[in-house]
């Protein structure tokens, strides 16, 4: 039986990442380290390439950027949507 994923904020990710280290440090291996931290090693190693250059505030600096990003992306979706409409407004197909 398979356990429900657990979505982890990219500040508790980083900390994990932290907290591998610091687990490494005292000689743990990479799977007695992901058991500790209740995570897989494929998890760890994708966190680690994403994330393992990210200090706390680069860390909530990303999730703000990547949220304005979504905002600008709906913004535009939008837009895209109006122009659409009023084209085919334009064009009398309504």
């Amino acid at each position: 039986m398979m356990a429900a994923a657990k979505r982890y904020t990219t500040e508790q990710i980083v900390a994990k990442l932290r907290e591998a280290e610091k687990l490494q440090g005292q000689g743990l291996t990479i799977p007695q380290t992901c058991k500790r931290l209740h995570i897989s090693d494929q998890t760890f190693y994708r966190w680690r390439l994403k994330y393992g250059a990210l200090k706390e505030d680069e860390a909530q600096r990303l999730k703000a950027l990547e949220q304005e990003n979504a905002r600008l992306k709906r913004i535009v979706a939008e837009q895209a949507l109006d122009i659409s409409m009023l084209k085919d407004l334009q064009k009398g197909n309504w």
